[in-house]
Order: structure tokens, then sequence, then C-alpha cells
């Protein structure tokens, strides 16, 4: 037994040696800055990333890669801080995907899509007209938006993946609804929004079949407005909108039919699901734009309320630790939520005017080298714990099968 206990404790030490940690990028979109924030400390500024008025940051492996609204897309080493590339597409571009080999970025001015390698140097650019929107990746298929012709584009990689994509146009549905404007992806269906229709349009990929779904709430009810998709959350079986200019967030089955409303104290703008799907993160506009509120996803009922010193401008959930970050832009700081006990944890200051909040999981190689103490030997003696830990892990479930009591034979 106490062999086992030893063991237990090992493997215990083991997982918190290989988990990942946080490492923070802030938006300061007054002032072209990414703020870093790590071991929950303003550490460092990323300066002229350009204009961050709506700046996106994405990571794709161990790259990270940043939009800006003036049409710049910025390749960075999340760890080092460092730019490796920049490239600029156009006059104004809000969205990006990044593929296996290929960065595709959908532009508003000058009505097109760029299509860049991995490092940023330009592959193709297509012409379209059109101010360009809800851009994704679906197999070997992009997708996007034409906001000024009612269209939806499905591009082709002709080379299937292999070595640089050459996109050709696959197939096009005009006519979908008045002013796309945004898309996401959902089991191989793009699902593209309006901003003068009361429903949304849905493109099975594998069919590339087109159909209209009507988005309907209490009494049957047409909603008032579709907001975007990235204020959306969608867990296994639910899906959850906030209502726009209605004190409620709609709640739906994954067939889109209506469940209930939540009554909110405020008009809902942003809602964010936590990585275990059991809570809604809720933020609001108006004089409730400095409160957040928590809904569990299961009873459906608001289980806490958070006030803060200003405006929120966004939150994002933890997948590696209990934490809730809020983004509080004009008092200049990241609010930090424990999410066990649902209290105000911390408060980071010296963050400008924050929007955005970007989380990079760093490794314990990474850790180590963002700290900058990762010489060869601390690397080489942690990969050497890392192995006895693996080990240690194995010899656990291995005993503890020898423990389980075997059936009796009939």
């Amino acid at each position: 037994m106490k062999s086992i206990l030893t063991l237990l404790l090992v493997v215990t030490a083991a997982q918190t040696l290989l988990s990942a940690k946080d490492k923070l990028f802030i938006v300061e979109r007054e002032s072209e800055s990414l703020a870093t924030i790590r071991d929950g400390l303003m550490r460092t500024k990323m300066k002229h990333m350009h204009n961050m008025n709506h700046g996106i940051v994405k990571f794709k492996g161990r790259e990270a890669y940043l939009i800006s609204r003036d049409g710049y897309v910025v390749k960075f080493d999340p760890i080092d801080e460092k730019v490796l590339a920049e490239y600029k597409t156009s006059k104004s571009a809000i969205g990006f995907v990044i593929g296996k080999n290929y960065v595709a970025v959908a532009n508003y001015d000058d009505k097109s899509v760029d299509i860049l390698t991995r490092d940023l140097k330009p592959i193709q650019k297509i012409e379209t007209g059109s101010k360009n929107v809800g851009i994704k990746i679906y197999k070997n298929y992009l997708i996007f938006a034409q906001m000024d012709a009612d269209k939806v584009t499905v591009l082709k990689d002709e080379n299937e993946g292999k070595g640089l994509p050459k996109f050709k146009i696959y197939k096009e549905f005009d006519n979908v609804g008045k002013m796309p404007f945004d898309a996401m992806i959902r089991e191989g269906n793009y699902i593209v929004g309006f901003f003068l229709n009361k429903a949304f349009g849905v493109i099975d990929l594998d069919k590339m079949e087109f159909k209209e779904i009507k988005i309907t709430a209490d009494g049957n009810k047409p909603v008032l407005k579709v907001p975007h998709f990235g204020f959306w959350s969608l867990s296994k079986d639910k899906v959850f909108i906030p209502a726009v200019g209605d004190n409620k967030v709609l709640v739906y089955d994954s067939k889109f039919h209506f469940i209930k409303n939540i009554e909110t104290l405020g008009l809902p703008v942003f809602t964010a699901l936590s990585p275990n799907k059991k809570y809604l993160a809720v933020t609001f506009s108006g004089k409730d734009f400095p409160k957040i509120q928590i809904i569990d996803t299961e009873t459906l009922k608001i289980i806490k309320t958070f006030s803060f010193a200003g405006k929120v401008l966004h939150v994002r959930w933890s997948n590696s630790e209990p934490k809730l970050y809020v983004s509080v832009n004009d008092a200049n700081q990241i609010s930090v939520i424990d999410t066990n006990d649902w209290y105000l944890e911390r408060e980071i200051y010296q963050v400008e005017r924050p929007s955005g909040i970007f989380i990079y999981e760093m490794d314990a190689n990474e850790e180590r080298r963002d700290a900058g103490v990762a010489p060869k030997k601390s690397v080489e003696l942690l990969d050497a714990k890392k192995k006895k830990a693996e080990e240690a892990r194995k010899i656990f479930e291995e005993s503890l099968k020898k423990m389980q009591p075997k059936e009796e034979k009939k």
C-alpha cells in the first residue's frame, strides 16, 4: 500500500511537470502593442504591431500569427517574442485562417483574398470585387462570404494539401442572404449569418447543398438580428446566442430548436464557454459594460455576477488552469477569476487599454526558455525527469490492474 501511495505522488508530480502553462498576449488597441502576461504579472510589450483595433492573434503549433486592422499579417515567435515575417495584404483586413501549408486572408479593402506561405510569402491573390468575411478551412476547401455580393465562394486546393496550395473556384452559392458578415464551421457545415436577414444560411460542405434556417425565440417569434458567430457559444448539445437588443441569452439545441430564454441583467454582447462546457461567461453593453455573469449550462441558471472598475471588452477561459481572464479596458487591467470557488483572485495592472486576450500554452521546456533559464543541461535534466515520471505512471497503472479482483470462472 505504501509503495502505491508513493507511486501516486510521483504520478501527480509528473502531471504537474507535463502540464501546460499559460502565456497571455493582450491586445493594446490604442498603442499598436501586444502586452504579455506570465505567472500573474505583466512582463513585456511587443510594440509597433500596426493598427490593433480588432487585432487578432492565432497559434498554430509553435508559431504565432497576428492580423492588424490595416491589413498586416505578422508571424512571430511566441516565446522569444521576435517578429519573424510580416506582409501587408491590403488597406483593411480582419479575418484570416492558418492551414497546414498556407495562411489565407480575407480582405475588406482591396476586395480580395490573399494566399500566403506559412512564412508570409505571397502565393495567390484572388480578386472578388467585394469585401470578404467569414473565411474558414474544411478539408481541402477554403470558404468565404462576399459581403457586397450576397455570395459564398468555395475554393478547392488542386494540390490536395501536398506542397503549396493552388486554389480554384469549386462552387459558388449566389443570393444566400442579404449582406453576409460572419461564419463558422460546425460538423462539416459552413454556417453564415447576415446583417439584413432574420435567418442564417447553412452549406453542407460534403454534399455542397445550401439551406436557410430561421432563428425563432420564445413563442416562435423571429430573432431581430443574428449576432456575430464569435459571440455565440456551442456545447455538445446546446447553442447559446446573446439576444441583440434584449436582456436575454437564447438557448437552442444542436438542431436550433428553441429551448428557453435566460434573463440577464443587461444587454448581452459576448458569450464564452468554459473548456469543460459547464459554464458560460456573458459580457454586456451600455450601463452594464463593467459586469459579467456566469451561467450554469446544465441548470441554465445564473450562478455568479462580477463587477469591475471599467468596461469589459473580452473574456478568455484558461485551458490548463481554473482561471477566467477578463479584459477591463478603461481601468487598464486584466482581472483573474478563480473558477473553482468563483472569486476575484488577482488584478494585473500596466496593460494599456486592453481588449482581446489570446493564450499560448507553453510546455515545460518553453516555460524555462521564456524565463531565460534553459541551458542545455537544465533541459536534459528536465527530459530525464519527465522520462522517469512517465515510467512511474506506467508502473502505477500496472499495479492498479494487479489489485483488481479477478472474475470467478463459471
